[in-house]
């Protein structure tokens, strides 16, 4: 077995185990994007992305690298610590990327106090697998040779595998809510909050709505300056490097891109906040509970979705057996209706949308005792909201027993007329019989 691969498996193990706990993490697996940036035959720039493997350290300078096959980015220490802001997570729910950064050709000597007066840049992204937060980070790695007075990433210093960059980290930016599902009239909190390694430095942060390629600014705080444009943002939190943006109340408008910018110069930094609107359906049907019809009898049997979402809603019928109903073991799965019609989609004022599935039943006593089902699926709900009810079905009665009903009708009234008559014979008798 070859060393590279006794480590990998190593590595792979130590992962396994669970030793790679967000807090207790010393290293982490990363990919390193490379590029190489040239001008083409026409003396357009072009580059050319290249993947590496590559390993995240954290250590004290001088530190040996886990795996000496890999370029091992050692993060000494600093005010700012990387795993701080990982929230107990295992590593394995956690994504790593490394990029180089470029300044675009501008320096600036970083205020803190070091051995060289140069520096290269890096940044490191780490994602939650499950979107629950995203975090960039800048690596600092210090440089005894000034900038060449071109565009940096011209001259990209190069970086051999197995190489060890010392690095530490320099401005720390985060946010925890990189997607946000909001119902319409909630409340929404967009987290953005920042750090940098030295008291005092230049802060500029500002928040940015992207709509259908249309971007405006929604706020901008400077503070060199202590100038403040818009709103949504605590100017004092800032200070903390709370910089997380209110929206009151949520409209249909307010769905789109958010982007929260922290700069330092020369350090820019800026995290996307994706704002999705869903409205849950409110589902109803146009008949009781329990409809009853007579055998024959039609009835129309609309279940309707009101103000759902987005657009995207599943209606489907199902028809339950009565012989099934209460039962728990071995009932017979429902059957879905296949004659069903759909209205098309009303649209409403509030940009929301409705639809309705509908069909005719015809009542027949075969069907008496049948539970109908409307189950409507929508992405805003965690299980479909179903609608039911019973049909009962009743025989319409016949001319016969109307006529019998009748005949016993007369026969009564005749025999009360001749039972009136009677007393009334009675009492004329009486009343002639008496002597005075």
């Amino acid at each position: 077995m070859s060393m590279d691969l006794f480590l990998k498996i190593l590595i792979h193990l130590c992962l396994f185990v669970g030793v790679l706990c967000a807090h207790q993490v010393s290293w982490l697996p990363c990919q390193f994007i490379d590029e190489d940036v040239f001008k083409n035959d026409l003396g357009l720039i072009e580059t050319k992305h290249i993947h590496r493997e590559a390993l995240l350290q954290f250590g004290q300078k001088g530190d040996a690298p886990l795996n000496p096959h890999a370029i091992t980015y050692l993060v000494t220490g600093s005010k700012l610590d990387l795993r701080r802001y990982v929230e107990d997570v295992e590593a394995e729910q956690l994504e790593c990327e490394i990029r180089r950064y470029s300044t675009q050709g501008i320096h600036v000597r970083w205020p803190v106090k070091g051995d060289q007066e140069y520096n290269h840049w890096f940044t490191c992204t780490l994602r939650h697998i499950q979107d629950l937060f995203t975090v960039t980070s800048f690596l600092r790695q210090p440089s005894d040779q000034p900038p060449s007075g071109e565009q940096d990433y011209l001259s990209w210093t190069a970086i051999e595998d197995g190489e060890v960059l010392t690095t530490t980290v320099a401005m720390v930016t985060k946010t925890r809510s990189p997607l946000v599902k909001a119902g319409l009239g909630s409340q929404q909190k967009l987290h953005c909050q920042f750090a940098v390694d030295h008291k005092g430095p230049d802060v500029t942060v500002e928040w940015h709505f992207l709509f259908r390629g249309e971007k405006s600014r929604l706020f901008n705080h400077s503070s060199r300056t202590g100038q403040t444009k818009g709103s949504g943002v605590g100017v004092k939190s800032l200070a903390g490097g709370d910089a997380t943006f209110t929206i009151p109340f949520i409209k249909m408008s307010n769905e789109g891109k958010y982007i929260c910018s922290v700069s330092v110069n020369p350090l820019f930094s800026s995290l996307d906040v994706n704002l999705h609107v869903e409205e849950s359906p409110r589902v109803s049907l146009n008949v009781e509970p329990t409809l009853s019809l007579l055998v024959g009898g039609e009835q129309k049997v609309i279940c309707e979705a009101d103000s759902y979402y987005p657009l995207d809603v599943e209606i489907v019928w199902y028809a339950q057996d009565p012989s099934a109903l209460g039962q728990r073991v071995g009932a017979p799965l429902p059957k879905v209706l296949q004659n069903i019609l759909l209205s098309s989609h009303k649209h409403n004022t509030d940009r929301t949308y409705s639809l309705s599935a509908f069909f005719y039943l015809e009542a027949s006593l075969s069907d008496s005792g049948t539970q109908f089902t409307c189950s409507v699926s929508h992405q805003s709900l965690r299980v479909p909201i179903r609608k039911s009810f019973i049909l009962m079905v009743e025989e319409p009665t016949s001319w016969t027993f109307y006529l019998m009903v009748g005949f016993i009708m007369v026969i009564l009234l005749v025999v009360l007329l001749w039972m009136l008559s009677h007393l009334n014979s009675a009492k004329r008798r009486s009343e002639l019989k008496k002597p005075y």
